[in-house]
């Protein structure tokens, strides 16, 4: 595939998180073949099924020529650069990015799965998707707006700028 949009999810509780995924979104937008076309609010949750500072969270959309996989080594580069370790399964991070939607493409694969498996189920994720797509609707998912409602025990607040 060639000049598709895909949708990233950024995420940070250690460090200063504000400034972690600030400098993420600097980064994806200096990707080779890369446009960021938009940028969500940032928004601040509590971690799921862990414990740790609360995160600080966005969305970006991207027109990239990149492939699929090639995208998610770059992404996971960008972690890397800003500290990440991967100490374990919903760990505190000091950067996150999350291949969220990647063309209409349908994917499972031990190390890249597409749509991500958890996107409609996570608040953090859903509210800043939805605020610069809202009419997104996901192949397998259908409309996203539609399961906003079932993260509503999903505290999440939008950070004022």
């Amino acid at each position: 595939m060639s000049n598709v949009v895909a949708f990233v999810g950024l995420g940070a509780n250690l460090g200063d998180p504000r400034a972690q995924v600030e400098s993420a979104m600097q980064a994806l937008s200096e990707l080779p073949h890369t446009v960021l076309l938009k940028r969500s609010s940032l928004y601040r949750s509590a971690p799921i099924d862990a414990g740790g500072p609360d995160y600080v969270n966005a969305v970006v959309e991207l027109r990239t020529e990149l492939a699929p996989d090639a995208l998610l080594r770059a992404l996971q580069a960008i972690e890397h650069r800003h500290g990440r370790q991967r100490t374990g399964h919903n760990a505190p991070r000091t950067l996150d990015l999350d291949l969220l939607l990647y063309a209409n493409l349908r994917r499972d694969e031990p190390h890249l799965r597409l749509p991500h498996p958890r996107l409609h189920l996570r608040a953090f994720v859903l509210q800043p998707l939805l605020e610069i797509e809202p009419d997104l609707v996901v192949p397998g998912l259908g409309p996203l707006a539609a399961r906003l409602d079932a993260t509503l025990d999903q505290p999440v607040q939008r950070i004022e700028t």
